[in-house]
């Protein structure tokens, strides 16, 4: 059988994010599409919160000291960052665009805040997704299911969600998170078929010069 030249061709790598209200399925979505997928890896954040016990430096976070962060900021080495629960989080540029231009993928779990300030830095090579619950019955259930929140953080989860579900109409593609493993099959279907964009296929170009002769 020849050999499909389409292939080799070099191609820019992408800037996949994934959202959704607590409970609607992003991180289980997330999950599989690393396990299923090895040319995507998941954004590493830097943090200034201190590691926990088992976590990685370079895995789970790039863990860096307050004065760190500063200096990353003051030289806008972010894509975006934000203070959660008194620790400062930001996506890292610099080991990013290298990725990019050698045609890997990056996996953002994300809000919509950050979805927004992700697209304004880096809009042609970002691509959204929102996962949306087929009911918030449905979504209310999942969080109840956890067995880990009282019902008033429920509440207030339920509140979020209902804020973060009336930005569906900024992202890309929206997909209706019914049954995990159809879903999972759509958001798939999205990173193939993104990747085949001709704007990213960096080496359509000297292909096609070499074909015209």
């Amino acid at each position: 059988m020849a050999h499909d030249q389409s292939d080799a061709l070099n191609r820019r790598g992408l800037l996949f994010i994934l959202s959704s209200p607590s409970g609607a399925g992003k991180t289980t979505i997330s999950r599989m599409l690393l396990g299923a997928d090895d040319a995507i890896e998941l954004s590493v954040s830097a943090t200034t919160r201190p590691a926990r016990s088992g976590e990685i430096d370079g895995v789970d976070y790039h863990f860096v000291s307050d004065a760190k962060f500063d200096a990353m900021v003051e030289e806008d080495d972010f894509y975006e960052w934000a203070h959660v629960f008194g620790h400062r989080y930001g996506t890292p540029k610099g080991y990013i665009r290298r990725g990019l231009k050698e045609g890997r993928d990056f996996l953002f779990d994300i809000d919509w805040q950050g979805t927004q300030q992700l697209k304004q830095k880096d809009e042609q090579d970002v691509v959204t997704v929102f996962i949306l619950p087929p009911t918030l019955e449905a979504l209310r259930q999942r969080l109840e299911g956890r067995g880990t929140d009282s019902e008033d953080v429920i509440d207030r989860r339920m509140d979020r969600a209902r804020a973060e579900i009336s930005h569906w109409a900024e992202y890309d593609y929206v997909v209706i998170n019914d049954d995990v493993d159809a879903c999972f099959v759509k958001v798939r279907e999205i990173l193939h078929a993104e990747r085949m964009k001709r704007t990213r296929q960096t080496g359509l170009i000297p292909f096609v010069r070499g074909l015209m002769g």
